[in-house]
C-alpha cells in the first residue's frame, strides 16, 4: 500500500514536470516576435495558468488512481497515507478563481496599457481596474455566501425491527436479509418507507466550495455553448479543412496578381490602425472607436488568412515541392484525426443522452468500458479517461474561436503559430481555465460511476448539486440539454454548409 501511495506521488510529480516543460514550449512557439525578450510577467502568468488548467483535468484521473490506493486495504486507517485530495482539489480551484479574475486581467490591462505611459503608470492604471474588480467580486461572493450559502440535503428516516438472537441460525437464509418476523430486503429499504420519513439536512457550505460552486456556474454557461458548438465544429472542421483543401498549385502569373491585391489590402489596413491609435492618443477611445477597432481586427484576422492560404497555393523556395508535399501530408492528417474525433465526439453524445438525460439511465456505456479496460491492464481505462476529459476541453477551445469570428460581444484573439500576442495568450488562457472547471464538474457527473467514492464526486457530484438556488440547473440537467441542442445545431450546419469554400467577408479572394 505504501508502495502505490510512493508511486502515485512520483508520477504526479512527473507528470507536473512534463506539463510545465511542455507548456513553456507552447510559449516559445507560439509567442509573436514582438514579444520575445519583454512581457515576462504576461509569460509568466501564461505558463502557470495553463500548468494550472492542464494539471486539474489529469487531477481527476488521479483522484481515481488515489481511490484505488485504499480499495483492497487489508488495515485500518491505509486510506489516511492517500494524497488528500479534497484539499489539493479547492486548492487547485480557488488558484484558478484567482487567475481569471484578478491576475490575468491584470495582466492584460498591463500589457495592452499605452507603450508610451511609464511602467509605473501602466501598473496603477491595471491595478485601478483589477482593484475595482475584486471589490465588486467580493461583495458580489459576500452576499450570495451571506443568504444562499447553504446545502440542503434530501434525507430519509430508515428503521427495521429486530428481534433476540435465536438458538438454532438455519432458519436463516441468504434470501432474508434483515432480522425481525418476516423481514426482507424491501422492508429495511428507503423505498419501503413514507413520504413523513423524508427531511431536509440543511448545513452551511464552506467558503471555498462555494467560490467553487459560483466559477463553476459561469463556467458551465460558457461551457455549454462554447462545449456544444464545438463538440461538433472539432471534428467536422478538420474534415471539410480536407475537403476544401487546394487541390494544385496555382501558375506564378495567379501569384503575382493575387499577392498584389493582398498588398493594397495590407496598406488600407495599416492606415486605419494608424488612424485608430492617434484617435487612441488624443483620448477619444469611445463606442465607435472600439467599433472600429474590433472591425480591424476581424479584417486583419481574414488578410492573415489569405495570405496562408495563398502560402500554400504557391510554395516558393528551393524545397517548394517538399513544401508542398508536407501540405498535402498535413491534409491528410487532418482528415484522419477529423474521423477519429468525430467517433470520440459520437460517444460523448451518446454517452451523455443514455447515461445522464434518460432516468433512468439507459446504460453506464462509457463507464463500463473504462472499468473494462482497467481490468486489462490498471491505468489503461484511466488513460481513456483522462482523453475523454482533455477532448471535451479542447472541444470548448474549438467553440470558442469559432463563435469568436461570429458574434459581436466577443473579442477576437486567434493563437497562431509563432505570431500570438501575450494578450491573445492571457485571454485564451482565461477562458480554458474558467472552463476547466465545468470540464471537471460535467466529467464527474458523466463518470459518476467510474469515478464513485472519489474527492471530486464529493466535491461536484453531492454538494454542488445540492447548493441552494443552483441545484435546480443540476436537478433539471439545464447544461447538459444546452449541450446537446448546440451540438445539434452545429452538426446540421457543417452538413448543410461545412463543405463550401471559406469566403472571407473582405473584399479580397483567392482565385480557385
Amino acid at each position: 500500500m505504501g508502495d502505490f501511495n510512493l508511486a502515485l506521488v512520483l508520477v504526479a510529480i512527473v507528470v507536473s514536470v512534463v506539463v510545465f516543460i511542455f507548456n513553456v514550449y507552447l510559449l516559445i512557439n507560439y509567442q509573436h516576435p514582438d514579444d520575445k525578450n519583454q512581457a515576462y510577467f504576461p509569460k509568466f502568468v501564461v505558463v502557470l495558468g495553463l500548468t494550472v488548467a492542464f494539471l486539474s483535468i489529469l487531477m481527476l484521473p488521479a483522484d481515481v488512481a488515489n481511490r484505488q490506493a485504499c480499495k483492497h486495504a487489508i488495515y485500518n486507517g491505509a486510506c489516511n497515507l492517500t494524497l488528500p485530495m479534497k484539499d489539493l482539489w479547492l486548492a487547485i480551484y480557488i488558484v484558478d478563481a484567482i487567475l481569471v479574475f484578478f491576475v490575468i486581467p491584470f495582466a492584460m490591462f498591463y500589457y495592452e496599457g499605452d507603450q508610451d505611459k511609464t511602467v509605473g503608470k501602466r501598473m496603477k492604471s491595471a491595478l485601478c481596474w483589477v482593484v475595482t474588480t475584486a471589490i465588486v467580486v467580493a461583495l458580489v461572493l459576500g452576499i450570495l455566501y451571506g443568504l444562499v450559502g447553504k446545502v440542503d440535503f434530501t434525507v430519509k428516516h430508515l428503521s427495521s425491527e429486530t428481534t433476540s438472537f435465536p438458538n438454532n441460525w438455519s432458519s436463516f437464509t441468504s434470501g432474508q436479509q434483515c432480522i425481525g418476523n418476516g423481514a426482507r430486503l424491501v422492508e429495511c429499504s428507503a423505498i419501503a418507507s413514507n413520504s413523513s420519513s423524508e427531511t431536509t439536512w440543511t448545513q452551511r457550505a464552506t467558503f471555498p466550495e462555494y467560490v467553487v460552486a459560483l466559477a463553476t456556474i459561469v463556467g458551465s454557461v460558457l461551457f455549454s455553448i462554447f462545449g456544444g458548438v464545438g463538440i461538433a465544429c472539432l471534428p467536422l472542421g478538420l474534415i471539410f479543412s480536407f475537403i476544401r483543401r487546394p487541390k494544385a498549385v496555382i501558375t506564378r502569373s495567379q501569384y503575382i496578381k493575387e499577392a498584389t491585391e493582398l498588398g493594397k489590402k495590407a496598406r488600407e489596413l495599416k492606415k486605419a490602425a494608424d488612424a485608430l491609435h492617434q484617435e487612441e492618443r488624443s483620448g477619444s477611445k469611445g463606442r465607435k472607436w472600439r467599433k472600429n477597432t474590433k472591425a480591424l481586427e476581424k479584417e486583419l484576422l481574414l488578410l492573415e488568412e489569405d495570405v496562408n492560404a495563398l502560402e500554400e497555393m504557391y510554395p516558393q523556395g528551393e524545397k517548394a515541392e517538399t513544401t508542398w508535399a508536407l501540405t498535402v501530408l498535413g491534409y491528410l492528417a487532418k482528415l484522419v484525426l477529423g474521423i477519429l474525433g468525430l467517433v470520440v465526439s459520437i460517444a460523448w453524445i451518446a454517452h451523455i443522452v443514455i447515461y445522464l438525460l434518460i432516468d433512468p439511465p439507459l446504460s453506464s456505456f462509457l463507464n463500463e468500458i473504462f472499468i473494462k479496460l482497467d481490468d486489462i491492464w490498471g491505468l489503461l481505462g484511466t488513460a481513456a479517461f483522462a482523453f475523454f476529459c482533455m477532448y471535451l476541453l479542447f472541444a470548448v477551445i474549438a467553440g470558442a474561436m469559432m463563435l469568436g469570428l461570429r458574434l459581436v460581444f466577443i473579442t477576437i484573439h486567434p493563437m497562431k503559430w509563432g505570431a500570438t500576442l501575450m494578450n491573445s495568450f492571457l485571454f485564451n488562457v482565461g477562458l480554458i481555465l474558467l472552463c476547466s472547471i465545468s470540464v471537471i464538474q460535467f466529467c464527474s457527473t458523466a463518470f459518476a460511476y467510474y469515478a464513485q467514492a472519489t474527492a471530486a464526486q464529493e466535491i461536484f457530484g453531492h454538494t454542488l448539486q445540492s447548493l441552494r438556488g443552483i441545484k435546480y440547473l443540476y436537478k433539471y440537467n439545464v447544461f447538459q440539454i444546452a449541450f446537446i441542442v448546440l451540438a445539434g445545431l452545429t452538426f446540421v450546419y457543417y452538413a448543410a454548409f461545412g463543405w463550401r469554400r471559406k469566403k472571407p467577408s473582405g473584399r479580397f479572394q483567392l482565385s480557385d
